[in-house]
This record gives structure tokens, C-alpha cells and sequence, in this order.
């Protein structure tokens, strides 16, 4: 897929303030500072379109961008450690389960986990969630160009492994590298494989 197009279509802390054009939605989620932003402002080929930050917990609203006309990439909070107190944590929780939860154009949730750490118990309980209540999602593991190959092959066998005690097979599993663009087509053609199955 080429993404052609790529267009802020507005915030919202609920679901019913969306934009109100109803398209398939594609969303991205992980533990704060995982590289969400860099990662969709990789795939979307514009360095401006999300806003990254050094700082854990940037993103603080359900953010959807317009691609192509024709889908959403939708970018969610950061889940987890964010520099924000209790009322405000509890706040990003309750708006990131409504989407998960509430969105019916939501086709499919990408998590991204760090390919540089073991699964922390945070990442294991919000899948957990993600498969008791059914919703479909893959995983990505971002800043793979991180780490030495046999460094990395070596954390991912151990992530994968981990997950495989939770669950029978893995859901799509991809590498990626907002640096240097390793994953960016493969996740692409995948939302364009899914695309075609609506």
C-alpha cells in the first residue's frame, strides 16, 4: 500500500466526538516512550504528523489522521507510565478502553512493545484484556535497528516465548525501525491485505 495522503482529521476524548466520517480504523497503541509517534510518522512518510516527544505520555487524546480518504490511522495514549498524576493516569485509562472497547469501526489494534526489553507485566496484562475481550490486534516491536542481530533475535525468541504461555499461536508479529523504515511496507501491505477483506 502507498499511503498518498495523510490528513489530522481531529481529537476527541470519547467516542462520539470522532470525526464524524465512519471509515475502517487502524489503530496504535503501547507502553509510554515505546516510539508510537515516530512510528506512525514513519509509516505516514511526514516527520510532523504526530507529535513525538522525549517526554513519556505526549499523546493525551484519541488522535485520528485521515489516510488515502478512504481510512483512519488512529494514534491512542500511551498506556502505563506517563509523568501525569493518578486522576489524569486513570483518565487516559478509562478513554483508551472506551475506543478498544466502543469503537465499531476499529478493524484491527497494533501493540508496540520495545524490542529492546522483556515483556513487562503491564504489556502482558493489557493483552490479556485485548484476548479476553476479543478484539482483533497484532504486535509490532519498534527500535529494532537498536540492538545487534543476535542481540535482538535473542529478546524477541524470549518475548515471543513469553506470549506463547498465554496464547496457542502469536497474532501477526512485526519488526520495525522508525530510523531506518525496516517494517514500514510489510505493516502497510498488511493494513491493505485487511483493507480488502472488509
Amino acid at each position: 500500500m502507498i499511503i498518498r495522503q495523510a490528513v489530522f482529521a481531529g481529537s476527541s476524548q470519547h467516542l462520539k466526538d470522532r470525526p464524524s466520517a465512519r471509515l475502517p480504523e487502524f489503530a496504535f497503541i503501547g507502553r509510554s516512550n515505546v516510539g508510537k509517534s515516530s512510528l506512525i510518522n514513519c509509516l505516514c512518510n511526514n516527520n510532523k504528523l504526530a507529535h513525538t516527544s522525549a517526554t513519556p505520555g505526549k499523546t493525551q487524546l484519541v488522535n485520528h489522521f485521515l489516510i488515502n480518504d478512504s481510512w483512519y490511522l488512529v494514534d491512542l495514549p500511551g498506556y502505563g507510565y506517563a509523568k501525569i498524576g493518578k486522576e489524569a493516569r486513570e483518565k487516559l485509562a478509562s478513554m483508551i478502553r472506551e475506543y478498544v472497547l466502543g469503537s465499531e469501526e476499529m478493524v484491527l489494534l497494533f501493540v508496540l512493545l520495545d524490542s529492546r526489553h522483556d515483556l513487562q507485566k503491564i504489556d502482558l496484562e493489557f493483552l490479556t484484556m485485548l484476548g479476553e475481550e476479543g478484539v482483533p490486534f497484532a504486535i509490532i516491536y519498534t527500535k529494532c535497528d537498536k540492538s545487534g542481530t543476535n542481540a535482538l533475535e535473542s529478546q524477541l525468541a524470549r518475548n515471543n516465548a513469553g506470549l506463547l504461555e498465554f496464547w496457542e499461536e502469536l497474532p501477526p508479529v512485526f519488526r520495525s525501525s522508525s530510523k531506518d523504515g525496516t517494517g514500514r511496507e510489510e505493516i502497510l501491505d498488511y493494513i491493505g491485505s485487511v483493507l480488502k477483506t472488509l
